[in-house]
């Protein structure tokens, strides 16, 4: 799958965005090593902390159904420059795969793509993590 098309399937997933306190909608759609797109939007909460983003939810999704690798991921949203994920996905996003391409685009096409790694310098990972 080329990048186009992860962009146009992170594009349908923003359409399901829960946002009614932000108004900021996001999709993401993550591919696996396998090929299967799995997809997510942010869905929000009125106790903000438990509030999902779009790329924790399409990483959820996949990991439930037995996916661990993932080569890529699509973020959109409606946002001035390419939508990066926040601190917490990035984190999260690095745990399976920080090499992984990571393509930020928003709703006029604007896009960048880096690696996890690159979006997370001196990131804690399983490493960094006591041996039991």
């Amino acid at each position: 799958m080329d990048d186009k098309d992860l962009i146009a399937h992170a594009k349908d997933a923003r359409e399901h965005a829960y946002a009614p306190y932000s108004r900021f909608k996001v999709g993401a759609a993550l591919q696996g090593r396998s090929g299967k797109v799995y997809t997510g939007c942010n869905v929000e909460n009125a106790s903000y902390p438990a509030g999902i983003c779009a790329e924790r939810c399409a990483v959820g999704k996949a990991v439930s159904e037995g996916e661990r690798e993932f080569s890529a991921i699509a973020v959109v949203g409606d946002s001035e420059g390419p939508c990066a994920p926040c601190g917490i996905c990035r984190q999260v996003l690095l745990e399976f795969n920080p090499a992984m391409r990571v393509i930020m685009t928003n709703l006029e096409g604007d896009t960048r793509i880096l690696a996890v790694s690159e979006l997370l310098p001196g990131a804690f990972g399983k490493a960094d993590l006591p041996n039991e």
